[in-house]
């Protein structure tokens, strides 16, 4: 991302030679220079946009963008385009930021406090797209007194304000009179950031080149690739052929590096949770019973030992045991407890059939799971669970679709979902499991509804005491295991393959939003290859 005449052809070059080499690290451009100073690294998801107006790089990791504030490797919040953590008033409304001097966009025009308060007011505007904006529901103003200062006012004092201001800036130049939604931007961007992109080609690679200027420092490489590879298995494959330098796998994909010359799998802890979305208006689902009948039919420890090569835990709630917010009584059996599935089952008043399924009111206890097919971990999950509820007699059916067939039909049948962030509790379990939010794409798209979770989940926003906020979540995890909308199954350690000729890897605690940056590869300005 260097403003340089010679960076951009860096760039252009490192860029052809990828392309001929299909995403080859080892790629050598013509005229004989080495492009070892570019990093390559693969993942199944790819951004809609990139434009963090409209979501892009979710809690702030972009690459391309910097947020006021930042997260270092414990995930604790440091200063980034603030030069220093914003101020916060005594009564939690008033929040002053001071931007550091000097940061440039990556098209040499200076930031300014304008381009913060045009970011902030774009996620606020109904007329635009973001999916953020209940995220920021707190927020009555932003404003620029001078060039350099910002300042926020709260409706109420939230208390992980300060997380909020992770999201990436963009320059309010660049909108004047388009459409934010529709702005060539959200392809193209320019950011403060790390890097700056050279090209995005969907389906298949988004080519960043170095930001020389970088207010940060010169990153320690001459650019990165991020590959964008939904089907695991041809990950791997391509990983083990060498294209890439470090690639996202499926527990037992990555396991089969390990001992591998040449390669060292990173399992990192997360805060990333799979479990079975139970939608609320399906007639079988709907019914409290069959859900208890699940959640006590799956073997979670199984599936930890078996399907995640022990890389992770059995999960019972959104909120993961690591957390401070984290209610120790919301647990359960780790195996399987046939019996007291069986006896729910009875006591609702469904008996078992000719066929051993489940039969009540002339309608069998049977149901559809979906999962994205090109997903190898959650395509094994749903038929773990397919074979759990069996033994009860649940009949369950897994059918593995693409994303564009799941989403309509998640209203009606069972998905395998998965969420979760090392964060905040308030950040994705309030529009998840909130009322207001039921239906909305994937926020509760099972439709669950409770006053009590609705309430216990607004306290923990709108409080900034603690011991108040701890109560509130207890609450609310409580009260999502009593209802049971989902069925948790795992916590996730993310498994990575890294070649072994990559120095400066440093892992921290992820949330399940990865894809690009939030990864392994957060760091990636500060990687190098070893000689």
């Amino acid at each position: 991302m260097s403003k340089t005449f010679s960076a951009r052809v860096t760039a252009v070059v490192v860029a052809a030679a990828l392309a001929v080499s299909g995403c080859s690290s080892s790629a050598t451009p013509s005229g004989g220079t080495s492009a070892a100073g570019t990093f390559v690294v693969a993942t199944a998801g790819e951004p809609d946009t990139l434009n963090p107006v409209l979501n892009y790089g979710v809690d702030g990791g972009s690459l391309i963008f910097d947020g006021l504030v930042a997260r270092d490797a414990r995930n604790q919040l440091v200063p980034a385009l603030a030069r220093e953590l914003p101020t916060v008033s005594t009564d939690g409304r008033t929040v002053t930021a001071k931007l550091r001097d000097g940061v440039r966009f990556h098209d040499d025009t200076p930031l300014t406090a304008q381009d913060v308060v045009f970011t902030y007011q774009a996620v606020l505007d109904p007329k635009v797209d973001s999916t953020l904006r209940s995220d920021l529901d707190m927020l009555a103003s932003v404003t620029a007194p001078d060039a350099s200062t910002v300042v926020f006012t709260l409706r109420y004092a939230y208390a992980p304000f300060l997380q909020r201001l992770a999201l990436g800036i963009v320059p309010a130049k660049a909108f004047v009179g388009q459409d934010v939604n529709k702005a060539e931007f959200n392809r193209k961007p320019i950011g403060t950031g790390p890097y700056r992109v050279t090209s995005w080609t969907p389906g298949d690679r988004l080519v960043l080149a170095a930001n020389d200027s970088y207010w940060g420092g010169k990153p320690a490489n001459s650019g990165v690739v991020v590959a964008f590879v939904a089907d695991d298995n041809i990950r791997a494959q391509r990983m083990r052929a060498g294209e890439f330098d470090a690639a996202e796998l499926a527990p037992k994909l990555a396991a089969g590096f390990d001992g591998s010359g040449g390669y060292q799998v990173q399992r990192v802890p997360t805060a990333d949770y799979r479990g079975v979305m139970l939608p609320m208006g399906n007639p079988v689902l709907g019914d409290l019973a069959v859900r208890r009948a699940l959640n006590a039919s799956v073997d979670r420890q199984a599936m930890v030992t078996g399907l995640l090569g022990g890389a992770g835990e059995p999960a019972f709630g959104p909120v993961p045991p690591s957390s401070e917010f984290a209610e120790p009584s919301v647990t359960g059996n780790p195996s399987a407890d046939p019996a007291a599935a069986t006896a729910a089952l009875d006591a609702a008043g469904w008996t078992p059939g000719a066929d051993g399924i489940r039969v009540k009111g002339g309608r069998q206890a049977a149901f559809t799971l979906m999962y994205p097919a090109a997903d190898s971990l959650r395509k094994e999950l749903a038929l773990a669970v397919t074979a759990d509820a069996k033994k009860v007699g649940i009949k369950v059916t897994p059918e593995g679709l693409t994303w564009d067939a799941i989403t309509p039909r998640m209203d009606t049948d069972a998905l395998i979902m998965g969420y979760g962030t090392p964060y905040d509790p308030d950040f994705v379990s309030y529009k998840l499991f909130g009322s207001a939010f039921a239906g909305q794409g994937f926020f509760n798209p099972g439709s669950y509804t409770s006053t009590i979770a609705d309430k216990a989940l607004q306290d923990g926003r709108d409080n900034a005491d603690p011991a108040v906020r701890k109560a509130a979540y207890a609450t609310f995890q409580k009260q999502l295991a009593a209802d049971l909308p989902w069925v948790f199954l795992t916590y996730l350690e993310h498994t990575y393959v890294v070649k072994s000729t990559v120095a400066g890897v440093t892992p921290r605690v992820e949330p399940h939003e990865h894809d690009v940056a939030n990864s392994l590869w957060w760091n990636v300005h500060t990687w190098t290859k070893k000689s």
